[in-house]
């Protein structure tokens, strides 16, 4: 009596994996361009960003724990955001690269995304 009439098909989905950001603790809702740019450590409606995003790229960031936690106006508002401004982009692309070396190789990171960020 336990069988269902019509059992379901198919594979089950890939469990993702949610890695700590290896930048920030985001159990703090803290701005990391606040603190790092402004001296700014208040508590903020934050959101978070995936430091290397676009063509799979946000999966390994995922993983790897390439996040942090980032204001309005640092994520997506205005001149400022990361989304908008390719210096701070790159910046957190450099900072998440060195860090992700100090455990690593860099041949593991190359491996992840066959670019330099350095």
């Amino acid at each position: 009596m336990n069988e269902l009439m019509y059992p379901k098909q198919g594979k089950k989905k890939k469990r993702k994996k949610h890695g700590k950001s290896i930048l920030q603790d985001q159990s703090c809702k803290q701005c990391f361009l606040c603190m790092l740019l402004e001296g700014d450590f208040r508590e903020k409606p934050v959101q978070d960003h995936h430091v290397f995003y676009g063509s799979g790229r946000r999966q390994i960031s995922e993983e790897q724990g390439f996040k942090v936690n980032l204001c309005l106006r640092h994520h997506i508002d205005g001149a400022e955001a990361v989304h908008q401004n390719r210096n701070y982009d790159r910046m957190l692309k450099r900072m998440c690269q060195q860090v992700y070396e100090l455990d690593h190789s860099h041949e593991d990171f190359l491996g992840l995304f066959h670019e330099d960020f350095r």
